[in-house]
């Protein structure tokens, strides 16, 4: 597998005046292709940790930047290492699949697969592609599904000894909501209804909605605030007051979006996710904002430093990670128009699923 040349693919829809020019988008994707593996695996850098949901955010990225080979060969490491239950390990070392570092299965590293493939699809338009992957999702989804509780939510994960873990975060369920609504879409396509699978994520995002309490309490983190907004389980007059809430607490004007509060460390994977749920939102101007605040973690090579301490003016943790600059790629990409990013997190094209009850 070659390295990209650069300015190849469509970086053209990942130019955005003010954040990115031409070169520097082409230059961030050859520095993300630069760390895939040959057998298709892309970990965080090379040498380190790979988890099933940042490998397919950086797959995203690549097929956003018109590097579809590299990308569909992202989605065949998945569909080789998947286990027999549907799912795959929360983590490996350097994406060799031989090496796990970590046995349990987190719900949402596995549903995350159907973002994925349906991005994949609405970019390439890759009808053979859809279906080879139509029996991954499926197993995928029915893995997660075997999660969800009474309440709708999902269980985090199943251990390693197989125990399920019942405790439900509303960060993972809400990116298990987005999952669901794209497997309900390759579904649709494919003319085979799902049920079963409708009415999982009609309670699922009614929880989301409806019932905090449903979940883990972990407000202090950004991702636990915008993440039913990037989602899409919350749109309209709630989503834009859910935004306005949090704004104070997490954004740090100039720099970009903490992490936790209250540590002094922003984050570049956060930030980009907010700048994409603004840009859901039809804050495109505030999204651009975030975005050109986060340049400052942007390396030589392209990548981009996971995070920054201001308060000590230090880079920490010492990693350029693919994920952060997938994310980042992924948010200009939306700004920019990209018709299969937009459709994923714009979410106007996606079922809702069958909400029992009131929403």
């Amino acid at each position: 597998m070659t390295s990209p040349s650069r300015g190849q693919g469509r970086t053209e829809r990942l130019v955005l005046p003010g954040v990115l020019t031409a070169e520097q988008a082409a230059a961030t994707v050859a520095a993300i292709a630069d760390q895939q593996r040959p057998d298709g695996a892309i970990p965080w850098f090379r040498g380190h940790h790979l988890d099933p949901w940042d490998h397919i955010e950086a797959a995203m990225a690549l097929d956003a930047a018109g590097e579809h080979a590299r990308a569909e060969a992202a989605y065949r490491w998945l569909a080789r290492h998947q286990n027999p239950d549907g799912s795959w390990y929360a983590g490996y070392q350097d994406g060799d699949p031989e090496r796990p570092t970590d046995r349990g299965r987190e719900s949402n590293f596995c549903a995350y697969l159907a973002v994925g493939v349906w991005h994949h699809y609405l970019a390439t338009g890759d009808d053979t592609f859809i279906e080879r992957m139509w029996p991954h999702v499926s197993a995928a989804v029915e893995f997660v599904l075997a999660l969800q509780q009474p309440g709708g939510q999902i269980g985090w994960k199943r251990e390693h000894t197989g125990e399920a873990v019942g405790d439900a975060l509303l960060t993972g369920s809400s990116s298990i909501h987005q999952a669901l609504r794209c497997a309900l879409a390759i579904a649709e396509h494919r003319e085979e209804p799902q049920p079963d699978w409708e009415l999982a994520t009609g309670a699922l995002g009614h929880a989301i909605r409806r019932h905090p309490e449903r979940f883990l309490d972990k407000s202090r983190y950004s991702m636990d605030w915008y993440y039913p907004v990037l989602s899409g389980a919350l749109r309209g007059p709630r989503a834009l007051a859910r935004i306005e809430e949090g704004w104070a607490r997490f954004v740090v004007p100039g720099l970009g979006v903490r992490c936790v509060v209250p540590n002094p460390w922003v984050t570049g994977g956060e930030s980009a996710e907010l700048a994409l749920a603004l840009w859901a939102v039809g804050e495109s101007d505030r999204a651009v904002r975030i975005l050109a605040d986060i340049q400052h973690l942007r390396a030589e090579d392209g990548l981009y430093w996971t995070g920054y301490v201001y308060e000590d003016d230090a880079v920490w943790p010492v990693e350029r990670t693919t994920w952060t600059a997938a994310a980042m790629l992924l948010a200009v990409a939306a700004l920019g128009g990209d018709e299969a990013t937009t459709a994923v997190f714009g979410g106007e094209r996606l079922p809702d699923g069958l909400t029992p009850g009131c929403c």
